[in-house]
């Protein structure tokens, strides 16, 4: 990085400069039926550099990686092409973030473990997760990944933050009389909680036997759907995607500061908060990475947006305070149970859309269980639509907290108003 600095310091078109680096350490895991077959160690170190050329009453930047075989030459020439570049982008003028100096840790309970006790307890848990007959886990493959990340700029701004996450991919497959089907299943979470584990990767193990089951129904499907953590994290993070200052600068937002998101609420009003941090989020941070220290804002309280946020930069053109880019969204919980009655629990979806604009929100269903008279049907083949506006009027939400990604929110919704087909 002095490096770096120095070769900057050279060319009096910089105006200004920002220098990202990612060093990432990871231990992995490679099952094939069970048994361990490959074990790897990486360590991996991204330098990203970003040139800022102020012309005029213009600011203009641009970025290139320096890897350890960059040569003195070799950086020159890229500083130089990148100026060359940044004068020729005419964006509005911007300060950029100063002074703020210090060393973070995202709290985790991995650092509490060696990586190779860790990696032990995450592999006994996911195979000892498989009680179901003709099921099992064809592959799986375990990634522990620490991240140091250090942000620092010609302002004098110097961060660096600690943080971990995990992933486990899997096959889940259900040998049956007829064929065999497999399922992909991908799980990162950032705190290791072993029974919330189990029960992820048990789950889908009995998603792929349902799957097997599944039918494609010959027969009327009615009554609320139910969405899990996956799909409402899609659907939360749209609401907050409108009213993201880059969105709001850029005209490509449908609400304003103040407008109602639900227009005439009889379900459960919604409430959401940008954060950095999200307990068991692979998602959560410090700063971000233009250095501004992360903390939180209420973006919507009672259904009604009451906030923007966004980067240093956008949030200067729209004389907003800079929250940064906040990296997870927290939701409300509601107080909805299980409806009684016919039900359709969509397990699996080939994406759910939600589309503001045409006030439509739906998709291919791969596989729902459908609720009815006291037993459970898997089903496939069918999809699901409604009026979101409605959707959004009527929404119930559970009690039951769960985190997704960078979602952390009621673990499932029920919405009215949709149509099965």
């Amino acid at each position: 990085m002095k490096t770096i600095i120095e070769a900057l310091n050279l060319d009096p078109r910089v105006s200004g400069y920002k220098i990202n680096m990612h060093k990432k350490e990871s231990y992995e895991l490679f099952f094939v039926k069970g048994k361990l077959e490959t074990l790897r160690r990486t360590d991996t170190c991204d330098k990203e550099v970003t040139v800022y050329a102020d012309h005029g009453e213009c600011k203009g930047d641009a970025q290139f990686y320096v890897y350890p075989s960059t040569t003195p030459e070799q950086l020159k020439e890229l500083i130089a092409e990148a100026v060359d570049k940044a004068l020729l982008i005419e964006n509005q003028h911007y300060t950029l973030p100063a002074g703020e100096t210090g060393d973070y840790v995202v709290p985790s309970n991995f650092a509490d473990y060696a990586p190779a006790d860790l990696a032990a307890k995450i592999a006994q848990g996911v195979f000892g997760a498989n009680d179901i007959a003709n099921a099992s886990l064809n592959s799986v493959e375990i990634f522990l990944n620490k991240h140091t990340e250090t942000v620092c700029n010609s302002c004098g701004l110097f961060k660096t933050q600690q943080r971990y996450d995990a992933m486990v991919e899997a096959i889940p497959t259900y040998n049956g009389e007829a064929q065999s089907v497999e399922l992909y299943e991908q799980y990162n979470f950032g705190t290791l909680d072993e029974e919330a584990l189990r029960r992820e990767i048990a789950e889908k193990l009995a998603q792929v036997k349902a799957r097997y089951e599944a039918v494609t129904p010959d027969f009327p499907l009615e009554g609320p759907v139910i969405l899990h953590a996956q799909e409402l994290e899609n659907l939360f993070r749209s609401i907050a995607g409108n009213l993201n200052n880059s969105a709001v600068y850029s005209h490509t937002n449908l609400f304003q500061k103040g407008d109602a998101i639900q227009r005439s609420p009889t379900g459960d009003p919604i409430g959401i908060t940008m954060a950095g941090q999200a307990e068991g989020s692979v998602r959560s941070a410090k700063f971000d990475s233009d250095g501004l220290s992360l903390g939180s804002i209420r973006l919507v309280e009672d259904g009604k947006a009451v906030n923007y946020f966004g980067s240093n930069r956008y949030s200067q053109y729209l004389g907003e305070v800079p929250t940064g880019n906040l990296p997870c969204c927290l939701v409300d919980p509601g107080t909805a149970k299980m409806p009684e009655g016919n039900s359709l629990e969509v397990m699996s979806m080939s994406g759910l859309q939600v589309d503001f604009y045409n006030d439509y929100i739906g998709g291919e269903v791969r596989l729902a269980y459908y609720h009815t008279e006291g037993k459970v049907i898997p089903v496939t083949g069918i999809s699901i639509s409604g009026k979101l506006s409605q959707v959004l009027n009527h929404i119930r939400l559970s009690p039951e907290i769960t985190t997704y990604g960078g979602y952390r929110g009621p673990a499932t919704a029920f919405l009215s108003d949709m149509k099965i087909f």
